[in-house]
């Protein structure tokens, strides 16, 4: 081939939590595993994900168990979750925890030695095992020690734009090294996908740069069925004010340790929405009173409400909520521990992604599994603050043991096309060739603009048919860009590739609105404000026919007696 080239028996594209779990564990089935991270090793996303991780360990309630972790997880995602994802999370999320305590995490503790837990949005109780409010980046720090010491090669800087097939199975992937614009090709028996979100759709979004639904539009591309797209999940809070860092994420744990939500009449307004849980309440719930309380001016200075801490003992904050006194004193200049910060809600999280089996990880296309916020069905229609790293670690290591027990049943790399490697490079250079002054930013920001204000917290038909128009002609647009200079170091060309990818997530989006007729966790339809039990039986796929995004529903699984009868114990 004319391309720099790597075998391995199973390459992982992502290098966060659910990658990072997933490598570990085919390096632990004694195959050769490749990780591609598209950033820096240890710049994952599952960094952002401070407040903790979920799992029924009972060391400060001792009344936990699995059983209402899963009851919880149903509850929080109105039901629409695949059954058996959140059972095998529910009682696997404990090992894995202290899995990553014997690879070295630091947690903090109770004054008896156990591991700590905190109170968190939609828990009955506290469940949340953490580090302060630096959690995620503890167990980035764990995994990807694990991960080295195990032998796993990285490719960091990569960016892989398409995966290539033998027949209907997966052959391999092709990319392209971020500073010099040269591609790659990886020869595989198994691929497992674990990109993370595509949050960049978004104007206002906790998302960093990497998130652009690369994941979900490589599946798509290759074939496989997406499901829950239209579950996109607003955090409550983030950062509004300044300018430069609105969006960027106020974890959970602030409220988790007893931060207080006021509006602009010193009233805590969650006693008008949800009376019993207040400020736990879920994301869902919470996020939409805060832009209800906007909406109908009583809203802060800059447009969102007030969280306030500063009730609380000042030194009990700073070693609780390290990270967010530092981040809001460098950031806003405000002290937390004297003065509210002011939050609002920010585009955090894809419900929905790759269709997956809940034991193995496996997607409809032989030889691609997935893990992590890349597949959907876990978390139904809302996801619960701390079960995203739990499902990591769960869910990664699943896909790992699925992908490695594929990959040892084929006795020899399948063939790549030629001809298909060549067409899929020669798309890659295509706006090399072209002339025209259309600027990928632009057409990037307008998308953003189109899915907040059309395809955002609250929707409407008319607005949704909008966004689908809109993104219809960014689409006949993007496809004339045209790049100007070389491949190496252009941010422009990078660019046009992202928006291949965060285009096809937000028709996904709002193609998957428009079809569920109802409103249900977070996704809200003023047009349809309650819930139809109808839809709440039914999965929206979606799927590649023709070349053409199409559109389709599927029964939810349905759910064993034993688990009926324990959901309605724990009503």
């Amino acid at each position: 081939m004319n391309y720099e080239t790597h075998e391995h028996d199973v390459l992982v594209i992502g290098a966060g939590g659910a990658g990072l779990r997933a490598a570990v564990e085919v390096s632990a089935k004694g195959l050769s595993v490749g990780v591609v991270s598209k950033s820096l090793l240890g710049k994952a996303h599952t960094v952002m994900a401070e407040g903790g991780i979920a799992a029924a360990m009972a060391n400060v309630d001792a009344k936990d168990s699995w059983q209402t972790h899963f009851s919880d997880t149903m509850k929080g995602g109105k039901f629409l979750n695949n059954w058996r994802m959140a059972q095998l999370h529910a009682q696997e999320s404990p090992d894995r925890i202290r899995e990553l305590e014997d690879w070295g995490a630091l947690f903090d503790r109770t004054p008896d030695g156990e591991i700590l837990q905190r109170a968190f949005g939609g828990h009955t109780y506290k469940r949340l095992c953490h580090v302060g409010d630096r959690t995620g980046l503890e167990m980035i720090r764990t995994l990807q020690d694990k991960g080295v010491h195990s032998g796993i090669d990285v490719y960091m800087e990569l960016t892989i734009f398409r995966l290539l097939k033998d027949g209907g199975k997966i052959a391999g992937a092709i990319g392209y090294w971020r500073k010099t614009g040269e591609f790659v090709v990886f020869k595989t028996k198994a691929i497992v996908l674990a990109t993370g979100g595509g949050g960049k759709a978004y104007q206002i979004t906790s998302n960093s740069w990497e998130c652009t639904g690369d994941g979900h539009a490589l599946a798509y591309e290759a074939g496989a069925e997406l499901i829950d797209m239209e579950f996109f999940q607003f955090h409550p809070t983030g950062m509004v004010w300044p300018p430069g860092v609105k969006g960027l994420l106020v974890t959970e744990g602030v409220r988790g340790e007893g931060g207080l939500l006021t509006n602009n009449k010193k009233e805590r307004f969650m006693q008008r929405y949800d009376p019993k849980m207040m400020e736990l309440s879920t994301r869902d719930m919470v996020a939409r009173s805060i832009y209800t309380e906007v909406k109908e001016g009583r809203g802060s200075p800059h447009g969102g409400v007030f969280l306030d801490i500063s009730h609380l003992a000042a030194e009990r904050v700073k070693k609780k909520l390290p990270s967010m006194y530092h981040q809001f004193k460098e950031l806003a200049d405000v002290d937390i521990t004297r003065e509210p910060m002011e939050v609002g809600p920010t585009a955090h999280y894809m419900m929905g992604g790759v269709r997956v089996d809940a034991e193995t990880g496996a997607s409809t296309i032989p030889g691609l599994f997935a893990c992590g916020e890349v597949t959907g069905g876990m978390h139904g229609a809302n996801r619960l603050g701390g079960n995203s790293l739990s499902d990591l670690v769960v869910f990664g290591r699943r896909a790992g043991m699925g992908a490695a027990e594929y990959a040892r049943k084929l006795n020899s790399f399948p063939l790549l096309d030629q001809g298909e490697l060549e067409k899929a490079a020669k798309d890659m250079e295509t706006p090399f060739q072209r002339s025209g002054d259309e600027n990928p930013y632009q057409i990037h920001r307008e998308l953003q603009e189109s899915m907040q204000s059309l395809v955002g917290i609250f929707r409407m038909e008319e607005d949704l048919k909008k966004g689908i128009n809109k993104i219809e002609e960014l689409k006949h647009r993007a496809a004339k860009l045209a790049v100007k200079g070389e491949r190496t170091y252009n941010p422009g060309w990078h660019l046009v590739g992202d928006l291949k990818s965060l285009l096809t997530v937000s028709e996904a989006v709002a193609n998957a609105a428009l079809t569920r007729k109802e409103s249900r966790g977070a996704h809200s339809r003023i047009d349809y404000p309650n819930m139809d039990e109808k839809f709440g039986k039914l999965n929206v796929v979606v799927s590649r026919k023709n070349g053409e995004m199409n559109i389709s529903t599927s029964p939810v699984p349905e759910m064993p007696e034993e688990l009926k009868r324990l959901l309605a114990e724990n009503k």
